[in-house]
Formats: C-alpha cells, structure tokens, sequence
C-alpha cells in the first residue's frame, strides 16, 4: 500500500511553509497557496501537484475554486470530501472579504461603488439572482435580500414582497440589481419592464426606485447613469 504523501515529504525549497515564513505568502504560487489547505497528497502525488491538478482544471487558474462544483471537485484525484469542502469555503471567504472591503464604500449616489460591492458574489451565480438594496435617509446601504431566483421578468418580480421587505427596513431609497449569467450585462426588454413596473410602484408607496443595476462579468449596466430612471 502506498503511503500518502504529505508537505513534509517535500525537500524544504518546495515546502509552502517553509517558504512562506522565509519570503512570505507573496512568494507562493498559486499551487503551493492551495497546497497549504490541501496539506496532504495521496496516491504517488504529492499536496503541491494535487493542487496544481485542480488549477489545471476548467478555466485553468485560480477561477476554479468558483467554477467547480463540489461534486465535480470529488472526481479529482487527490481531494475528497473534506478537501473539497475546505475548498469551496475557501471560495466563500474570498466573496465576503471583498463584500467586506467594499461595504462601506457603497452609496446610493455611486452606481459603481454598488456595482463592485456585488460583483463577485453574482457574476458567477449560473442563473439570475434578483437582489432588492435597501438604503437610509443618508444614502447608505442598510440592508439586501434576494428577492427571485432565475429569470428577471416582469410577470414573476413580485413588488408586493420587495416594498414589504423595504417598509420592514425602514428603507427610504431600493436599488434593484441583477445578474447576467452571460456575462454581458445590457439590459433586456424584461429588464425594462421590471424596471417600469417597480418604479411606478415605488412612487405610489414613497419609496423610489433610485436604480436597477445589472452584473454582467466585470461590467455593469445602470439605468439611473444611462438617464432612464
């Protein structure tokens, strides 16, 4: 029987630890940064060469952690379901650090500062997510919800549940957002619509519908910059 493989076994110019205590985590390639979570190899491969398999994988990169679904990552060689659990939470974090940076940037007046707080948790959802963005007297965010998931059109868009969950928050201003799991972010005739029909109920209810913003892939369309609302 074979033994399993472990960051130990390699010689100390190639141990992630090592390395990192002597230069830093800068110096880590990206292999040797998942190695440190893998931590041990299996069958002939070692930790660092389990990693660099998964990187190989789809788009070839870091992207993985996203784009690879837990059931997928089973298949590999090297990670099970423990691995493959440390790796999608290591997605997870990723997405609320960066909702963590961008949060308190995020103002009513700025379509791109909300634009960039959601990007990286909706631009590689596979369908479309409805999110209502709830904002105070002073511009700021207080609150989210997804309101839908799938597709964003006007006979599905329940504004009942979306000015419900804004009076419950004592919002003064929503903002809708969306995704396009396409990747191109401009707006559909569905969008338009949904557009109009929330907006025209927000004027009856007092809380306006200040912007619809729409993700696409590191691009975003804003209605209220495109001068439609």
């Amino acid at each position: 029987m074979k033994n399993r493989l472990t960051i130990k076994d390699l010689p100390d110019s190639e141990k992630p630890y090592e390395k990192f205590l002597k230069y830093g985590s800068q110096s880590l390639s990206d292999a040797e940064l998942l190695a440190v979570i893998i931590k041990s190899g299996t069958n002939g491969l070692k930790s660092v060469e389990v990693a660099q398999n998964f990187l190989n994988q789809k788009n070839r990169n870091l992207m993985n952690l996203y784009d690879v679904s837990y059931e997928e990552m089973l298949k590999m060689k090297g990670i099970g379901k423990v691995k493959a659990i440390q790796l999608k939470c290591i997605a997870e974090l990723s997405n609320r650090i960066t909702s963590t940076k961008y949060v308190r940037l995020v103002s009513l007046c700025d379509a791109k500062s909300i634009a960039a707080y959601y990007m990286e948790k909706l631009r590689h959802e596979s369908q479309e997510h409805l999110v209502l963005c709830m904002f105070d007297s002073k511009c700021k965010l207080i609150a989210d919800s997804v309101i839908s998931k799938g597709s964003v059109n006007s006979s599905i868009v329940p504004p009942r549940e979306i000015f419900m969950e804004a009076l419950k928050k004592q919002a003064v201003h929503i903002v809708l957002l969306h995704n396009h799991p396409s990747g191109n972010c401009a707006p559909s005739k569905e969008d338009d619509e949904v557009t109009g029909r929330i907006a025209e109920c927000g004027q009856m209810i007092g809380i306006p519908l200040s912007d619809h913003i729409i993700i696409g892939d590191h691009n975003y369309y804003s209605y209220r910059e495109s001068g439609l609302l």
